[in-house]
C-alpha cells in the first residue's frame, strides 16, 4: 500500500516545475562560494578544501534547509489549496502510509540535492582553476550532511502539514539554519537538527567537525523517528477533526 501511495505522490509532482528550482537555486551558492574563494586567495590555501569552506558557508547556512522546506511545502500544497483533506483522509489506505509516502519523496529530494551540489562544486572548482578532482572526503561530507538533512525534511514535512501558509515553513527553515549555526558554535549542535546538517557537511570548515560518527548517526536517527512519529500522530488527529 505504501508503494501505491508513493506512486500517487509522484504523479502529483510529475507535471510540476519544482525541479527547475532545485536545478537553478543551488547554482547561486556555487557562484558565491567560488567568487569568495577567488577574492580571498591571499588568506586561503588554494585548493578544493578551501573552496569547500566558502561553498558550504553559503549553501548550508542559507540555501539547503529552505530548499528542503520548499519541497515539503509543495508536497502538501495540493491538500491545502484544494481543501481536500476529507478526501485524502477517507482514502482506503493507512494514515501512516500517507505521511510516509510524502516523507520518502522528501528524503529522496535531500540526497538528490546533495549529489547535484557535488556536481556544481566540481564545476565551480574547475572554473576557479583548481587542478585535479576534489577529495572523496568532501563527497562523504556532503552525503553525511544529507543524513542530517533528513531530520530537517521530516520536521519541515510536519510543519508544512500543520501550517497552511506556503512561505512560513520556508522562513522557519531559514531561521532554523541561523539558530543551527549558533547552536553548533556553542557546542549544542547535537540537540538541533539544523546544526546536524551543518556539522555533517563541515560547513565553512576544512577539518572534520563530527567527532563521533556513531553519535551523529544516533542523533540524526532520533530526530527522524521523533518527527515521523509526531507527523503520523498529528495526521491521525487531523483525521478525527476532518471526519
Amino acid at each position: 500500500m505504501l508503494f501505491n501511495c508513493i506512486r500517487m505522490e509522484q504523479r502529483k509532482l510529475k507535471h510540476s516545475y519544482i525541479w527547475l528550482v532545485f536545478l537553478i537555486i543551488p547554482i547561486i551558492p556555487a557562484i558565491l562560494g567560488a567568487g569568495n574563494y577567488l577574492n580571498n586567495l591571499e588568506l586561503l590555501k588554494p585548493g578544493w578544501l578551501s573552496l569547500w569552506t566558502q561553498h558550504s558557508l553559503f549553501y548550508s547556512n542559507f540555501f539547503y534547509a529552505p530548499l528542503i522546506a520548499l519541497y515539503c511545502a509543495y508536497i502538501w500544497r495540493v491538500e491545502h489549496l484544494n481543501h481536500n483533506w476529507n478526501r485524502l483522509m477517507t482514502m482506503p489506505v493507512p494514515v501512516q502510509d500517507i505521511f510516509l509516502s510524502k516523507l520518502v519523496l522528501a528524503l529522496l529530494c535531500t540526497v538528490t540535492l546533495q549529489l547535484w551540489v557535488w556536481v556544481l562544486f566540481i564545476m565551480s572548482g574547475k572554473a576557479a582553476g583548481i587542478p585535479g578532482m576534489p577529495p572523496v572526503q568532501i563527497l562523504v561530507w556532503l552525503l553525511r550532511g544529507g543524513i542530517g538533512g533528513m531530520s530537517i525534511a521530516t520536521l519541515q514535512l510536519v510543519l508544512s502539514m500543520m501550517l497552511q501558509s506556503f512561505a512560513v515553513p520556508i522562513a522557519l527553515a531559514l531561521l532554523g539554519s541561523i539558530l543551527g549555526l549558533m547552536a553548533g558554535n556553542g557546542g549544542f549542535g547535537w540537540l538541533w537538527p539544523y546544526s546536524l546538517m551543518m556539522m555533517g557537511m563541515n560547513a565553512n570548515r576544512s577539518e572534520d567537525m563530527v567527532g563521533s560518527p556513531a553519535g551523529f548517526g544516533i542523533s540524526s536517527a532520533v530526530f527522524l523517528l521523533l518527527f515521523t512519529g509526531i507527523g503520523i500522530w498529528c495526521l491521525k488527529k487531523r483525521d478525527i477533526t476532518a471526519g
